[in-house]
């Protein structure tokens, strides 16, 4: 193999493909890229097993070939000479040289013919979206999927469809994170589980990308398609747990306490509660009525006690309750207005949060035992 490229555009390729290679001690080959010439196109491949991703970049191809170099050094060396503006690759024996104006190296590659499959799904089930639409919604609700979870559904986003919107969820059984975004397309499947890692490597993959993405659906499969990006995702095979009924509950009961709070003030509060917050990372929530606040209350044997007090907007009966803190702020991230609307539903009973106006995000989080 024999080709120039522009280094730029090599760089954010390999780039991309070192964040899906292995770290797998019996099967090295998985720590490395496979990069294949086909006419004027360099292909990279990376994989470890759970994804897999292809990337195809314009190069001049002097010889055609493949081969197969360790990921990290490669990404480490090409962002090194980040002053040079063209390269040249060329695979000699057991080695890949590389040539720039001012700088020579040559790696040790692997073997190709170890280098494992990486599945190729057809368009025929695919649906397109804009990408960041849909890194939008995996990013809204995988934080709240069960990290190594037993039951795999739980460790998962869940992609469906409800009329004209694609609804993300995820849950680990504490806390539920709903995202609905609307589509033109109505999609080909009912739903699909994507593992919460690689929805958050998805996230990372497809950042900064603004084509649009086309999704297609194979046997325990999920092939996403943007620009010169193609990632491969296993999916699982489960049943994620009908959370609607929980939902529509919260909506439905009548003694429902509501608080609206500025979002920046209740991070600001927060902040100061935590540092007093005790092991368990445990935050007392008042609602009080009569004064027009929202209370904040955190306690530590070895630190001290903090009560924080922020103005709000107050429907509904006076209602105490304990929550994880990591648990209830991490719903922020996701809400894009600057109001927030608290409902509780009664001492021991789930809080929901939403941005007010913004109907397209929901969390539902569960009190802890005091």
């Amino acid at each position: 193999m024999k080709i120039e490229s522009i280094r730029e555009t090599l760089v954010d390729a390999v780039s991309r493909a070192e964040k899906v290679s292995g770290r797998n001690t019996t099967l090295p080959v998985l720590a490395g890229i496979l990069l294949s010439t086909d006419k004027n196109q360099l292909i990279l491949k990376a994989t470890n097993l759970d994804l897999g991703i292809t990337i195809k970049v314009p190069v001049k191809v002097s010889l055609e070939g493949k081969v197969v170099v360790p990921a990290q050094t490669l990404n480490q060396f090409l962002n090194s000479i980040s002053k040079e503006k063209s390269i040249s690759l060329e695979s000699v024996n057991q080695t890949l040289k590389i040539v720039t104006s001012g700088s020579r190296a040559t790696f040790k590659t692997l073997p190709t013919e170890d280098f494992p499959i990486i599945p190729e799904l057809s368009d025929d089930l695919a649906f397109t979206m804009p990408t960041r639409d849909f890194i939008g919604g995996l990013k809204a609700v995988s934080f709240a999927a069960a990290q190594g979870s037993m039951k795999p559904e739980l460790s998962s986003v869940l992609v469906s469809y409800q009329g004209d919107e694609l609804v993300f969820a995820a849950t680990d059984s504490f806390r539920l994170a709903e995202k609905r975004i609307k589509v033109k397309k109505i999609p080909h499947f009912n739903q699909l589980l994507i593992p919460a890692k690689n929805a958050s490597d998805v996230v990372r993959l497809f950042d900064g990308i603004s084509d649009d993405l086309s999704v297609t659906l194979g046997d325990n499969q999920i092939a996403l398609r943007s620009g010169n990006v193609c990632l491969t995702s296993r999916v699982i095979d489960g049943t994620f747990p009908d959370y609607k009924q929980i939902i529509k509950q919260i909506f439905l009961e009548e003694n429902i306490s509501r608080v609206v709070v500025l979002k920046q003030d209740l991070t600001n509060a927060l902040k100061t509660a935590v540092v007093f917050s005790d092991n368990f990372n445990q935050l007392i929530l008042k609602v009080v009525p009569k004064e027009k606040v929202f209370q904040i209350e955190s306690k530590n044997k070895d630190v001290g006690e903090n009560e924080q007090s922020v103005p709000a907007v107050i429907e509904g009966k006076e209602v105490t309750m304990s929550v994880n803190s990591r648990y209830f702020t991490d719903s922020f991230q996701s809400i894009g207005v600057d109001s927030m609307s608290l409902s509780f539903s009664g001492e021991g009973r789930p809080i929901l949060i939403q941005g007010v106006g913004d109907k397209s995000f929901l969390y539902i989080v569960m009190p802890m035992n005091r």
